[in-house]
């Protein structure tokens, strides 16, 4: 089983890699915006408690997001395995996902971040935003302020698998797919 974290800056093109890795290796893509999205839209339990954070302008507890995992990790049993995209976001995430998997008898097998130079995120944002419709993808101190929040708080992940040998950067500039074959050469060396 390949259980990946797909990890990067606001930006970096995890959502485009993530869709053709789950195509190539019929992976779960397991992405956090969709758990919420999905949880508030069904008014489950845990996406009323999320909602209720959300709606005060705070952020939801890892507690709410991981059971939120938890129940998407359980309720697909049989994959062949995971891409996490925006989780785990901070170190203690990182540890509850390594508890969730070890309970299922499996463990992260690579952290790939997808390393791109602060310039080039600004301008795909900016690019994006043009389409996106998101006020956070329109506005350059927006967009600074959030890679500047993803290097304090979110890298730290990146060293946390590090330290297990389980982290790897590629490089994130270039074509589609040119980005897509050094993912795949990683993936391929499991």
């Amino acid at each position: 089983m390949i259980n990946l974290i797909l990890f990067g800056p606001p930006g970096s093109g995890k959502g485009t890699q993530a869709a053709k890795l789950v195509a190539k290796y019929e992976l779960l893509h397991i992405s956090t915006g969709d758990l919420f999205r999905y949880e508030m839209g069904n008014d489950t339990p845990l996406g009323k408690e999320a909602k209720s954070y959300i709606e005060k302008g705070e952020l939801v507890p890892d507690s709410v997001t991981v059971g939120m995992l938890r129940n998407k990790v359980e309720a697909n049993p049989d994959v062949k395995g995971y891409i996490f995209d925006g989780f785990p976001r901070t170190t203690p995430q990182a540890e509850a996902l390594d508890n969730l998997l070890s309970e299922k008898g499996q463990e992260v097998s690579r952290l790939i971040m997808l390393d791109v130079p602060d310039d080039e995120l600004v301008r795909r944002l900016l690019e994006r935003g043009k389409t996106s419709g998101r006020a956070d993808d329109s506005d350059e101190g927006i967009i600074q302020n959030r890679i500047e929040v993803y290097k304090s708080e979110t890298t730290p992940v990146f060293d946390f698998y590090d330290a297990k040998g389980k982290s790897v950067k590629v490089h994130g500039v270039g074509t589609i797919d040119e980005i897509f074959s050094r993912l795949c050469h990683e993936i391929d060396e499991l």
